[in-house]
């Protein structure tokens, strides 16, 4: 995937319905052209304005494909995907994704001003030019994610850390209610990673919700308020304290969990 195939054609600016989830995906499922089982199967999924939600699994669970059909990037076979009460196609204005970094050839031409401003495309369309509303989010957001000063770099010149600061800043820059985020921490800096976690708090709180796909079990009863676990279906879903159990583990991942035993009679086992 290329940057351009990130960014979205004209304008569409159909209002929230008021008091209504962020997402709504329902019964949703989906395979591939020539797959012969489904990479998601009844996936049903409700997320709050001011939800920070983990999105966790192991590889090919669906995660990045679950982000991908909440923002347009692939058609549904079955169910439903509604944003702010209005069919998710309709209003990609409120949607935006910070990709995997493996997926964006970062040897396009381009600086990181430039990458920024995409952001604005789903409010400009193609063929009009930034006004100064535009570059004053431009220039806030590169502030918020503290690269201004590399603003005329070519991003192929960057670190990967730096790269991922770019994309949530291009993120930041399109003021998107509902914020996907697909591996953001992968092969980045630690003060990279507390910089996207401050972020995120600090959007949410604010009002607007964020979907985080990750691997690290560790950093989310820090960083999430609820994980959901997705491995094909929705495996659990709730508050991390919750859902980030033993057995959950084993169910998304696929292998056994059994009780151990060593204590005398009449006592409890424990996991």
């Amino acid at each position: 995937m290329i940057l351009r195939k990130l960014q979205y054609g004209g304008t569409c600016h159909i209002p929230a319905v008021p008091d209504t989830a962020a997402l709504e995906v329902r019964n949703l499922s989906f395979s591939y052209p020539g797959m012969g089982v489904d990479v998601l199967d009844n996936v049903d999924l409700t997320v709050r304005p001011g939800d920070r939600i983990a999105l966790v699994g192991p590889n090919g669970a669906g995660k990045s494909t679950l982000l991908k059909l909440v923002l347009g990037l692939e058609q549904h076979n079955r169910g439903e995907i509604v944003v702010y009460g209005n069919p998710a196609h309709t209003c990609l204005h409120r949607v935006s994704i910070v990709p995997q970094r493996t997926s964006v050839d970062w040897r396009f031409p381009v600086t990181v001003r430039q990458v920024v401003t995409m952001g604005r495309y789903v409010h400009l369309g193609w063929f009009k030019r930034p006004n100064s509303e535009d570059v004053d989010r431009v220039d806030a957001a590169m502030g918020m994610m503290e690269i201004s000063n590399l603003a005329e770099r070519q991003v192929g010149e960057l670190s990967g850390g730096q790269q991922q600061r770019v994309m949530l800043a291009r993120t930041l820059a399109h003021d998107a209610d509902l914020m996907l985020l697909d591996e953001p921490l992968n092969h980045v800096d630690i003060s990279t990673q507390e910089l996207i976690f401050h972020t995120l708090e600090k959007i949410t709180a604010a009002g607007k919700a964020a979907i985080v796909s990750t691997h690290d079990l560790g950093i989310l009863s820090v960083h999430f308020n609820r994980a959901v676990f997705l491995d094909h279906r929705v495996i659990a879903d709730g508050p991390v304290k919750e859902v980030l159990t033993p057995e959950t583990i084993a169910r998304a991942y696929g292998f056994e969990f059994h009780q151990h035993y060593h204590g005398t009679e009449g006592e409890k086992p424990h996991a």
